[in-house]
């Protein structure tokens, strides 16, 4: 089997990775290096492709899918509490300076 073969993969496996693909597509990563990650949440997640047979199975490590919603959110959570209000504040007063603009 050469590499990169994807025929030991389950159905279920292959519609994963595919959905996986087309959320870093979504958020403009490049398609070969969505794929690649794609392939790799799904590795990480299973153990690699599966083969059919009794007791061979083992339960799914979830953690990789949930880690990209963890990821993110360090940039304001490393500011202070008054640097995230003044933020607030600018942003606020920008939508409502649009707002006006619009009537």
């Amino acid at each position: 089997m050469p590499r990169g073969d994807k025929s030991a993969y389950t159905g279920k496996q292959k519609r994963q990775a595919e959905h996986i693909e087309e959320g870093y597509e979504s958020r403009g990563v490049p398609e070969k290096e969505a794929e690649r990650r794609a392939w790799a949440t799904v590795n990480k997640e299973s153990g690699g492709g599966e083969k059919s047979g009794s007791g061979r199975g083992h339960a799914a490590n979830h953690a990789p899918s949930r880690k990209g919603g963890h990821a993110g959110g360090q940039a304001s959570a490393s500011r202070s509490a008054a640097e995230r209000s003044a933020s607030a504040k600018k942003a606020a007063a920008t939508r409502k300076r649009n707002a006006a603009a619009k009537h």
